[in-house]
């Protein structure tokens, strides 16, 4: 019987995470629009209206001050006129890619789609293309699944800082553009909580009835022009009052407060099953309670979970910051697959940000990484790819830092290992490869039939007293992290 999805805590419990995906384990996306254009970071269109911060100094040098060179105007320099998604889609399968997410809109309000709600989109202004589409029809030539992130929510209180003015200076008191009625549409009617708005960001989501049936009406529009496989929330289901609140979980989960963000889940999974037969996609939100995340998949920003965790569930993470930045220092590859082996072997996905410069193309950096994430999943792919958890996660004293949007590299010992499994074959990562060239494994109660090490072949094996002992070769088939396949 084909389900049916209701704007209910209750019916979208019936969520089931498709197997694709937790075969799929390692995704790219491109978190990119037109806040790439100064590569100077994240949350650009914000900070350039907050006085004195890095961005809004580079702005006014650069550009001008924001009363006289607004976002309005910055995003007409995006241009994309190198942007070839068809080549970058296959670096990215090359590069280890089973899935690819796209972004819809930013925080910034501007639509990489051709939208009929907001004029201020790609097809329109900029590059003059449909940037969604261009990515979906490269995915699929991959026959890759294809998700869009949507940051719309947050936007409306996100955006109050284009309302400000300096307090110091040349232009003390000279309104930022954000408060040109004609651009009323773009920057919003968001006054309220002004005199709060150097002091932080709060609240993430409004609860300014007019904007949620906006944010409703734009997330159905992406729904229906590209069917997406996976549509990612940046924040937890709209419009809670506070997502992480401590308050009593079961009322919360049954208020009005999420009205909207459920309505646009059942519609998204119903549109699904009348194009697939079935719910066959993904919801990606960030509160981590069980009873809100489990009418999708839980989405942690920039860090893990300690532990297995009996549903599915996905980090969202980036070679650097979430825009293209020319200050800032990229992961190593190592760094990066350290991170997804351990949250592969805790029954998570991984979803990598590789960052485009504003023509479209990557740097030299960012292609290096991608030539080495390749070479390493033709050699331990098969530990990845289609696994399940074992029954235990890992064995050694190691952990990773379990800190909300904290990644630290960790320092691993000759001990730690993570495990994956898939039929009678359990795969063993070493975080740190004995010197000795004897990995020793305390993990095995069963009789071993097998030991191979990826890329490299069958190895010799002993297992007194139920330590698995295993010899391997002095030169070890990459650099990066080994696997040895046990078979039971």
């Amino acid at each position: 019987m084909t389900k049916k999805f209701d704007a209910t805590f209750e019916s979208l419990y019936q969520y089931e995470c498709p197997e694709w995906f937790r075969d799929a384990k390692f995704g790219i996306w491109s978190h990119w629009g037109p806040q790439s254009v100064p590569m100077y970071g994240d949350w650009y269109a914000r900070n350039m209206y907050i006085e004195g911060s890095p961005q809004y100094l580079y702005h006014l040098r650069h550009y001008g001050h924001p009363s006289k060179f607004g976002y309005k105007d910055l995003v007409k320099l995006w241009k994309a006129e190198n942007f070839d998604p068809e080549g970058l889609m296959d670096l990215y399968y090359k590069a280890g890619a089973r899935y690819f997410m796209g972004q819809a809109m930013h925080h910034d309000h501007f639509y990489n789609y051709p939208s009929r709600i907001n004029r201020f989109n790609s097809a329109e202004m900029g590059p003059m293309r449909d940037i969604c589409g261009e990515w979906q029809r490269a995915a699929q030539k991959y026959n890759l699944p294809f998700g869009l992130s949507e940051h719309l929510g947050a936007s409306f209180s996100w955006w109050r800082t284009n309302k400000l003015a300096d307090k110091e200076g040349p232009y003390a008191g000279v309104p930022y553009d954000g408060n040109d009625p004609e651009y009323r549409d773009f920057y919003y009617d968001n006054y309220e909580h002004l005199e709060n708005e150097r002091d932080g960001l709060d609240p993430w989501y409004t609860q300014n009835p007019a904007f949620q049936q906006y944010w409703l009406d734009s997330i159905r529009e992406v729904v229906d022009l590209y069917h997406p496989d996976l549509l990612y929330s940046d924040g937890g289901v709209p419009f809670a009052v506070s997502e992480f609140s401590s308050a009593d979980h079961a009322n919360q989960a049954n208020s009005a407060a999420y009205q909207k963000g459920l309505e646009l889940i059942a519609y998204y999974y119903n549109e699904m099953v009348k194009l697939h037969g079935k719910q066959d996609c993904v919801y990606l939100q960030k509160d981590p309670r069980p009873e809100i995340y489990r009418v999708g998949t839980l989405d942690i920003e920039r860090s893990q979970l300690p532990s297995i965790n009996p549903d599915p569930w996905h980090t969202d993470t980036c070679i650097g910051g979430w825009f293209y930045d020319v200050r800032q220092q990229y992961k190593s590859t190592l760094f990066v697959l350290e991170t997804l082996v351990d949250i592969v072997s805790k029954n998570g996905n991984m979803l990598l940000n590789i960052l485009q410069r504003p023509d479209g193309t990557l740097d030299d950096e960012a292609l290096f990484l991608l030539k080495e994430l390749g070479e390493w999943f033709s050699i331990c792919g098969e530990g990845i790819y289609g696994t399940r958890p074992w029954r235990t996660f890992g064995e050694g004293e190691t952990r990773a830092v379990i800190k909300k949007l904290t990644e630290e590299q960790i320092t691993w010992g000759e001990s730690d290992y993570r495990y994956t499994a898939k039929g009678n074959n359990v795969y063993a990562f070493m975080m740190h490869a004995p010197e000795s060239r004897r990995a020793v494994l305390r993990s095995f109660d069963e009789r071993v039939k097998a030991v191979e090490l990826l890329g490299f072949g069958k190895v010799d094996f002993e297992q007194p007293f139920g330590v698995l002992n295993v010899r391997l070769p002095e030169k070890l088939p990459t650099h990066l992290i080994n696997c040895l396949k046990i078979t039971l």
